[in-house]
């Protein structure tokens, strides 16, 4: 299997031929993306390629200008059936609205699994496509995230929050 990758500002997106599988955060290396390659897609060869990832480059550009509010990225979600079970509830939190991790739970039917809906929010491989900064405290309150709080905020101010 081919994976392709090419750095976005302090980021690196990489996709197979399903769709996007994996973004890092400024706070991560290329060794990040590569050990989640070697992790989820043992034996996939690393290939930089700009043109085939141009279309989520353009999305994630317009984001980041304000224009954008929905992806329409195909995704390649790799992790546990719970875990895509919450990445999947996260993506359908519109912009400009957040969630707790507490409604999350309840969203999928199991209302007493509120760490295990962190965890995987933590997991997320594809942060800002499914949108896990969207995601904080029942109190309100911003809790961790994996590219750090000061972006969790950034992020959320981008959208109007």
């Amino acid at each position: 299997m081919i994976v392709k990758w090419t750095p976005f500002r302090d980021l690196f997106v990489a996709a197979t031929d399903r769709g996007v599988c994996c973004i890092t955060l400024p706070n991560e290396s290329w060794e990040t993306l590569r050990a989640w390659v070697s992790k989820q897609l043992p034996g996939a060869e690393l290939v930089e390629d700009a043109e085939s990832l141009a279309g989520v480059i353009g999305e994630l550009e317009a984001y980041y200008r304000g224009e954008l509010r929905v992806f329409a990225s195909p995704l390649d979600l790799r992790g546990t059936e719970f875990q895509r079970e919450v990445w999947q509830t996260v993506a359908q939190i519109p912009m400009g609205e957040t969630r707790s991790y507490s409604e999350i739970a309840r969203e999928i039917d199991r209302p007493r699994a509120v760490r295990a809906v962190g965890a995987a929010n933590g997991a997320n491989p594809v942060p800002i496509l499914v949108p896990c900064h969207r995601v904080i405290g029942s109190s309100g309150h911003l809790t961790g995230y994996r590219g750090g709080l000061p972006m969790k905020k950034e992020l959320l101010t981008l959208e109007g929050l």
